[in-house]
């Protein structure tokens, strides 16, 4: 019998990607820049030099101020319709399918070089939803996924939930055997798969995931603390007759999304700012919304945002937002309260999905063991302070967080602790 060819393994992921594949029994990641085991799924076209960039040097070109079109977390609009409208890039018209498609291709492209073999085949993982269980655009949002892949230049494509996969990589539970639940909360989606373990492998009991993610995250905290400042929650005149009326919301909200920030630069935005600062009690605020128009600022403050939120989180009493690129000395603070208060909405939901689960295998709380935590996301306190409240006898570890589904789909790629059957 002819072996089975070599695969890789990809989790492409809404903020970062990794790649995998099997050698001499264990799983290897794929280096990219500086030796860094994940790449940002990051893109930069730029205008001057007419190339793509992808990763850190998308990022860098964003913060250099090169003149360009940056995008981010575009795994969120698998599925959508936004996928393969052309668009004008570069003096070509492509679709979001070529686009990830060509990010895919330079990690293919990178593996074989580092691999020294060609991957026809590629494992990818997948969130256990992209968007809602039942949601007419989950078959859909991975048929796009797997038409990015084969654009790419992979034959052969095969899909697995990427909480599973994690749970491969955790070593699960050693050979005494036990169930674990895997906590995956990465971008764009948070998954939960329970499982048990033993001699003989794996055997996932139940998956489930919400539409809730880091970059969800992100748009919480600029719509509570940061677009106050650009003028959302303010009135303007009305053009006729006395009195006034609110500030429109749906350009401050597009703003604080990372998926659209890279649409809302259009002339009709920019006039509409014009006419609110015109019109605006508070103009100073107003014109901080101007400016970012006018300059692209959208992703700078999304990334002052997240950075933000991060040093909160890490326990930062001092931490806020730096805003200096739209208006010098402007800072936002965000403390460890603030934090919270925003996230709460989020902690009942993420407690529901770990409930669903459990619902759905038919165990209590008190059956699962372990807890692993996996994905950026998962870091934010409030993730396992909401885990520890609704698992207290379990132990909870956070070994591989960034690497452990990239580590469980190399495994799976190469034919090796395969899942067990229900």
């Amino acid at each position: 019998m002819t072996p089975k060819a070599p695969g890789l393994g990809v989790d492409f992921g809404t903020s970062n990607t990794a790649a995998g594949y099997l050698r001499d029994g264990r799983p290897r990641l794929i280096s990219f820049a500086s030796g860094q085991t994940t790449i940002p799924t990051t893109f930069f076209f730029d205008f001057d030099t007419r190339k793509m960039l992808i990763g850190e040097p998308a990022n860098q070109a964003l913060l250099d101020g090169a003149h360009g079109r940056f995008m981010r977390a575009l795994k969120r609009i698998l599925g959508t319709p936004l996928m393969h409208e052309p668009r004008q890039l570069l003096n070509e018209r492509v679709t979001f399918v070529d686009i990830i498609a060509r990010f895919l291709a330079q990690v293919k492209a990178r593996a074989e070089a580092e691999a020294g073999i060609s991957f026809d085949r590629v494992l990818s993982g997948r969130p256990v939803v992209f968007h809602a269980a039942g949601d007419p655009r989950e078959v859909a949002a991975e048929a796009d996924l797997r038409a990015c892949y084969l654009a790419a230049g992979f034959r052969d494509v095969a899909f697995m939930p990427e909480p599973q996969a994690a749970a491969i990589a955790s070593g699960a539970l050693g050979d005494q055997g036990g169930t674990g639940l895997i906590v995956d909360v990465g971008g764009g989606t948070s998954d939960f798969s329970l499982f048990c373990s033993g001699k003989e492998g794996v055997t996932i009991l139940a998956n489930h995931g919400v539409r809730i993610g880091g970059t969800d995250f992100d748009r919480a905290i600029s719509i509570d603390r940061v677009m106050l400042h650009l003028g959302k929650g303010t009135d303007l005149r009305k053009v006729l007759g006395s009195g006034s009326t609110p500030t429109p919301n749906a350009i401050f909200h597009d703003l604080a999304t990372w998926e659209k920030i890279a649409f809302i630069y259009t002339p009709q935005n920019r006039r509409l700012a014009a006419e609110m600062v015109r019109l605006a009690h508070e103009p100073e605020k107003l014109a901080r919304l101007a400016r970012v128009l006018e300059d692209e600022l959208g992703h700078e403050l999304s990334f002052a945002v997240e950075r933000g939120k991060i040093a909160s989180n890490s326990g930062d009493a001092s931490a806020s937002i730096l805003l200096d690129g739209i208006e010098p000395g402007l800072a936002v603070p965000l403390s460890a309260d603030a934090l919270a208060d925003t996230f709460a909405r989020y902690a009942d939901a993420l407690a529901e999905g770990a409930r669903e689960t459990l619902r759905i295998a038919g165990l209590d709380p008190a059956q699962v063991e372990k807890v692993f935590y996996v994905g950026g996301s998962s870091l934010m306190s409030l993730v396992s302070q909401t885990m520890r409240e609704l698992f207290p006898q379990a132990a909870h570890s956070f070994s591989e967080v960034f690497t452990a589904v990239a580590d469980g789909l190399a495994i799976a790629a190469g034919g090796e602790r395969q899942l067990l059957p229900v």
